[in-house]
């Protein structure tokens, strides 16, 4: 299994980065595209890496955040229409309070006006392919991280808080475990590896790959929104499941990558665009 990053925040030298996420997944004989990115720009990352996205089998929407799903279209226009597999309620009208404004952050219309079609619509744990599977949130009571998190979707014309029914984890049995990828955690990753272990019962984790949702900002500083004990009891948390791995970067923010690698060490990797990585 390889995965590489095609955009995250930060780049190595001769790369884009922008704020969002894409990963290049390479597994059995079939590639996957997870996320895209706020723009076209993780194409252009593509070719600099010598990978060839006509060969993507399918494409994956982790959630319904433009950050996420910008590069979708331009994808389709230039290497042509592939199956997306995303929620059901991806494409519905989403919001943030950050910054102390009302703003919205859904997919952007383009996508869902012109390729609409290629989406495949998710309500349930659902197989892709041989040892591929996509787990959505079956969690009550999420909306309550949402309302912390400013975060909102709008139902019956009302902006409520977000309850992450647009959000699923895409998750590879290995041969070493189970390799799990949820780009944003809403929720919070120690009820998305609860989620998953209700599905793959007895399975280990090897590893965690997206962010974490700990970057905010207080007078002009980026700050984590998370306590140290709320950090510390995460990674706590992540060391009684036997976690080896955890590749973390975009909405996890540099003050709460430096506190889990504290109480995680050399288990914690951060991602940037143009990184490789090998299972």
């Amino acid at each position: 299994m390889r995965v590489t990053v095609l955009i995250e925040n930060t780049a190595e030298d001769g790369f884009i980065s922008e704020h969002g996420l894409s990963f290049w997944i390479s597994f059995g004989d079939k590639n996957y595209l997870l996320d895209s990115g706020s723009t076209d720009a993780f194409l252009e990352n593509a070719r600099r890496l010598g990978i060839s996205l006509e060969q993507t089998d399918a494409c994956f929407l982790s959630h319904g955040h433009y950050d996420h799903s910008g590069g979708f279209a331009e994808m389709f226009r230039v290497y042509g229409e592939r199956p997306l597999y995303a929620m059901e309620t991806a494409g519905e009208e989403y919001y943030s309070g950050s910054g102390g404004s009302i703003h919205e952050i859904g997919v952007p219309e383009l996508l869902c006006e012109k390729y609409g079609h290629c989406f495949q619509s998710i309500e349930k744990v659902t197989q892709v392919s041989d040892n591929v599977y996509l787990v959505p949130h079956n969690t009550p009571g999420l909306e309550a991280i949402g309302e912390r998190a400013l975060l909102y979707c709008k139902d019956g014309g009302q902006l409520l808080p977000d309850d992450f029914r647009h959000e699923m984890s895409v998750v590879f049995q290995t041969d070493r475990g189970l390799v799990v990828f949820n780009s944003c955690s809403h929720s919070g990753a120690a009820v998305i590896l609860d989620e998953v272990e209700q599905v793959f019962p007895g399975e280990k984790v090897l590893a965690f790959l997206g962010g974490l949702h700990m970057k905010g900002r207080k007078e002009g500083a980026e700050i984590c929104t998370f306590s140290k004990e709320e950090v510390q009891q995460l990674a706590e948390d992540l060391k009684k499941r036997g976690l080896q791995r955890l590749y973390t970067g975009h909405c996890t923010g540099g003050p709460g990558l430096e506190l889990l690698q504290k109480y995680l060490g050399e288990r914690v990797q951060a991602l940037t665009t143009g990184m490789i990585i090998e299972f």
